[in-house]
């Protein structure tokens, strides 16, 4: 692009963002500070670094603008890779393009050793051409399930940064699925579409395998501004296998204090899980399934534990509710919602999860749909 505009990047260039951590080729958005990060796994640190719902957000005349980004991808080997990640070009509050993730590194894990190939890669370049010209309103969507280091911004013409706007915060924490998993792009997973039925601005602190009620988790939401927030509790305890019906609840009644901590009245919302055959009444841990050569999960837990306190979905459905209306007497600004009304026993008929674990595309996109019905409405907990 000749007469190219290069623009820095910065903190105050992207929403979702906690915070900008240089790496080898640039830039890496983080979607927790880097206290908790001190304090997480390398599971955590590794899903947060994925930008879901992370995105560029500038104003602009130009027809033409660059992105140069470094990704990191993994792969199993002997698995057939998960398709390629790709960004997604929103203009006016519309959906422009898609361009798909190239290039960058892998790393490859062997399920049966524990070892980790890494394959370097290069810098490529996102094109968005053809924009109209005009000044408008630009959003770059991340891929939602790639590591992304934001090298260089280019336009044909100036760039000028946007102030945060005055629609209200949603703050929603999560598993892998409010992190997108098996959705295709980073505007299809459930939490973007929801919130851009509900007029709202997502910060979307879902994390794959890392939905544990882990205290600096609750801590960063404490201090962090928000107008709205959720709370989607279940899938990694049980998966995870992580703790007993002893520890659960008094662990979400810590989690939910802390938040409390700084935002008392703010609407909250606690989601219990969707619904997952394979773990409604059968525990975790849950595994990897290669048989066919297609990453499929499983339960390998044994229901008769159950009443010595193993915790399973439905377990922790009842919990939750039981939670939320004790809480709710003299919090009116707390309130339930039980995950089977996203997706429930007849969507697990029509819509099966392909993976036994996550939604597809569609299957956010049809709850995405439902909790901005439940949650944004008039009357309803977010309403706004």
């Amino acid at each position: 692009m000749s007469d190219s505009v290069v623009t820095p990047i910065s903190g105050d260039m992207l929403r979702g963002a906690l915070d900008l951590e240089p790496g080898v080729h640039g830039l890496v958005p983080q979607r927790l500070p880097g206290a908790a990060r001190m304090q997480a796994d390398q599971q955590l640190v590794t899903a947060q670094a994925q930008p879901s719902g992370v995105r560029l957000v500038f104003r602009t005349a130009a027809t033409v603008v660059e992105l140069d980004t470094h990704r990191t991808t993994m792969a199993y080997r002997g698995v057939a890779p998960r398709p390629d990640g790709c960004y997604d070009l929103v203009v006016d509050g519309e959906l422009v393009t898609r361009v798909t993730s190239t290039g960058g590194t892998t790393m490859i894990v062997d399920m049966a050793t524990g070892e980790v190939e890494t394959q370097p890669g290069e810098v490529t370049t996102v094109r968005f051409a053809g924009l109209a010209e005009r000044e408008k309103r630009v959003e770059i969507w991340l891929p939602h399930y790639e590591r992304i280091e934001l090298v260089a911004l280019r336009s044909d013409a100036p760039v000028e940064r946007v102030q945060a706007g005055s629609r209200p915060v949603w703050l929603h924490h999560g598993s892998s699925i409010s992190q997108g998993s098996n959705a295709t792009s980073p505007t299809a997973t459930w939490p973007v579409l929801a919130a851009a039925h509900g007029n709202v601005d997502l910060v979307n602190l879902g994390f794959r395998g890392s939905a544990m009620l882990d205290p600096f988790v609750a801590r960063t939401m404490r201090d962090l501004p928000a107008d709205l927030i959720s709370v989607k509790i279940g899938i990694n305890l049980v998966n995870g296998d992580v703790m007993r019906r002893r520890a659960f609840a008094p662990a979400v009644h810590g989690f939910l204090d802390t938040i409390r901590e700084g935002h008392p009245s703010t609407p909250l919302l606690v989601l219990s899980p969707i619904l997952c055959p394979i773990h409604e009444d059968t525990p975790g841990p849950g595994a990897p399934d290669f048989t066919d050569g297609v990453m499929r999960f499983r339960a390998t837990g044994d229901p008769a534990e159950v009443p010595a306190g193993k915790l399973t979905l439905r377990v922790i459905r009842h919990e939750i509710a039981h939670i939320v209306h004790r809480r709710s007497v003299e919090d009116p600004h707390l309130h339930h919602l039980d995950g089977r009304e996203l997706y429930g026993e007849t969507d697990a008929i029509e819509q099966p999860l392909p993976d036994r674990l996550h939604p597809d595309t569609l299957t956010h996109g049809l709850m995405g749909q439902r909790f901005a019905e439940l949650a944004f409405s008039t009357g309803a907990p977010f309403a706004t």
